[in-house]
C-alpha cells in the first residue's frame, strides 16, 4: 500500500502539527492511499547533546501516539534517532525511509520543514530532489495565533507569530495555561503513577494524589494551583493540583506535583493517573500556619469549582 506521508518531532501535536495532519488525511482519502506519520524519538538534542539538560518535552512516545491515533492518522512509524541518521543527508533519508522502507510516493511537510545534514529547507530544491524517487512534496502554510486566537488574544503572544512547541512550552512555564490549551487544541496533561507522599493533606481534610512522571523530561507548568481534570480508576473527577515546592511545609522533596480530587476518597497507590490542566488559580505561597493553608486549600477548591461552573455555562451556551 502507498502512503501519504509527513515527518518531523511533533511535540504536542499542536495546531499548527493538525494543518500539516489534516492534508495528509484529506490526500490519503482522496488517493485511496493510507495516511502516516514518520517521526522519531528520543529527540534529536539529547543524542546529539544540544543543550539536552534544558529540553523538556509536551508529549511522551506514548501520549504522542495516542493523540496522532486519536486524529485519524492510520500509521505511525517512529524511527530511532541516531547519529547515524543524524549524519544522513536529506537525499538518502528519502531514498532509505521514504521510497526503500516506507513506501510514501507524497510527502506533505510544514512552512519551515527541515531534513538531514545538510538540510534542505529551500521548497524547490526538496521538490527536484525528490522527483527522481517518485516522490511529489507539498508544503503546508504556517498557522498563526491569530488565525484562532481573534481579537481577543493573550497578551503572552503576539498575533502574528506562528504556532510552535517552544511557545507551548515558554506559555507553561509562565503559567499561561490559556495560551497553551488555544495553541495545543486540547488541555495540557501530566500522566504518570501515584505514589506515597507526607499525609499532611489528609490531616488538613483534603487527601492529595501525589504523581511521579512517567516521562522525566515532561514539561511542568510554572509553580502553582491550577485547576484540572483528573482521570484515575477509569473515570474522570474535577480537581485542584498543585504543583511547587511546598514552601508553608517546608517540604524536602524538592518539587511536588500533588492534586486534590474532589468526591473521591480510595486508595489509588501505585495506578495510573492522568492530570489535564484547565486553569490556572494562583502562584505558590507561603503561609503563615497550616491553618491558614487550610483555609487557603478550601478557597482554592471553591475557585476550581466556580471555574467549572462558568466553563460549563460557555459549552451551553455554545451548543443552544
Amino acid at each position: 500500500m502507498k502512503h501519504i506521508a509527513t515527518t518531523g518531532f511533533f511535540d504536542g501535536v499542536h495546531k499548527g502539527h493538525r494543518a500539516v495532519l489534516e492534508k495528509v488525511m484529506q490526500e490519503a482519502q482522496a488517493q485511496g492511499k493510507e495516511s502516516m506519520v514518520i517521526t522519531f524519538w528520543p529527540h534529536p538534542r539529547t543524542v546529539l547533546g544540544q543543550d539536552a539538560e534544558k529540553l523538556r518535552l509536551l508529549n511522551s512516545v506514548e501520549e504522542k501516539k495516542r493523540l496522532l491515533l486519536g486524529l485519524g492518522i492510520q500509521h505511525i512509524e517512529i524511527i530511532p534517532f541516531s547519529h547515524e541518521l543524524a549524519a544522513m543527508t536529506t537525499g538518502e533519508f528519502f531514498d532509505r525511509y521514504l521510497k526503500q522502507q516506507l513506501n510514501v510516493d507524497h510527502l506533505v511537510i510544514g512552512h519551515d520543514h527541515r531534513l538531514g545534514n545538510r538540510a534542505i529547507d529551500d521548497f524547490e530544491a526538496m521538490k527536484k530532489l525528490s522527483e527522481p524517487l517518485g516522490i511529489t512534496v507539498e508544503r503546508v502554510s504556517a498557522i498563526s495565533y491569530a488565525s484562532f486566537f481573534g481579537p481577543d488574544t493573550s497578551v503572552f503572544v503576539p498575533k502574528n507569530n506562528t504556532v510552535s512547541s517552544t511557545k507551548i512550552r515558554e506559555a507553561l512555564k509562565g503559567g499561561d495555561v490559556k495560551s497553551a490549551n488555544e495553541c495545543l487544541g486540547y488541555c495540557y496533561g501530566l500522566y504518570g503513577v501515584v505514589v506515597e507522599g507526607s499525609k499532611i493533606g489528609r490531616t488538613l481534610g483534603f487527601p492529595t494524589a501525589n504523581m511521579q512522571l512517567y516521562e522525566p523530561l515532561k514539561q511542568l507548568p510554572a509553580d502553582g494551583v491550577y485547576a484540572a481534570l483528573v482521570t484515575v480508576a477509569r473515570r474522570e473527577y474535577r480537581g485542584v493540583m498543585n504543583v511547587g515546592v511546598r514552601p508553608t511545609l517546608r517540604s524536602a522533596a524538592g518539587r511536588v506535583i500533588e492534586t486534590h480530587i474532589f468526591d473521591f476518597n480510595e486508595d489509588i497507590y501505585g495506578q495510573p493517573i492522568e492530570v489535564r490542566l484547565v486553569h490556572r488559580i494562583r502562584e505558590e505561597r507561603r503561609f503563615n500556619s497550616l491553618e491558614e493553608l487550610k483555609q487557603q486549600i478550601a478557597k482554592d477548591k471553591d475557585d476550581s469549582l466556580l471555574h467549572f461552573e462558568k466553563l460549563n455555562a460557555v459549552n451551553r451556551t455554545s451548543n443552544d
